[in-house]
């Protein structure tokens, strides 16, 4: 076929040249839509897929009602014991139920830097961070070391005890970030 017919052919129909690129091009695009729906649906269709098998009936009901009345009991517990914590401490006691500025108060309450809430959000440096934050906790109430190890590997007992203890707050215990009295600035 001589050129002048192929660019007439061309020029007379343009989507003609094109057709099997464009067809190969949606080939491609619905195997990654197939792939992505595989790699992202199908996992989320099992986390869907819940069974309580410790209910005691055996047939995967949810947790009842006494469950739940007990949960908001020991909620409400906490909350209660962390925000008289706070407020023995000279800090707003509200502070204690929102979240990031409760370990912002923290830190201020035992003297760390405010910056530490971001080593608060960094994944396993929490735990150090927050071990540390619970025995400077303790010593800014004038308890020990194994308090404050109670503070963090118990905190459901050791937050009341605080809380409503006679615990009297002694002033920050971390070094270096304590209000300096008129003879320590003489």
């Amino acid at each position: 076929m001589p050129r002048s017919v192929d660019l007439m052919r061309d020029f007379a129909c343009p989507a003609s040249s094109n057709f099997l690129n464009r067809r190969v091009t949606l080939h491609a695009m619905n195997s990654f839509i197939e792939a992505t729906q595989t790699v992202l649906l199908i996992p989320a269709r099992l986390l869907g897929q819940v069974e309580y098998s410790s209910s005691a009936s055996g047939q995967g009901q949810a947790p009842g009602p006494v469950f739940w009345i007990f949960w908001l009991a020991f909620m409400i517990l906490i909350i209660a014991a962390c925000w008289k914590v706070f407020t023995k401490a000279g800090q707003p006691g509200w502070a204690a139920i929102i979240p990031l500025y409760n370990i912002y108060i923290w830190c201020k309450i035992v003297g760390r830097p405010g910056w530490w809430v971001i080593l608060m959000i960094i994944p396993f440096v929490n735990f150090i961070v927050g071990i540390i934050l619970s025995i400077d906790l303790a010593k800014s109430f004038g308890k020990g070391v194994g308090f404050g190890l109670g503070l963090a590997f118990l905190g459901v007992i050791f937050w009341p005890i605080l809380g409503f203890g006679s615990a009297q707050y002694q002033g920050p215990s971390a070094g270096g970030l304590a209000p300096r009295t008129a003879t320590q600035a003489a």
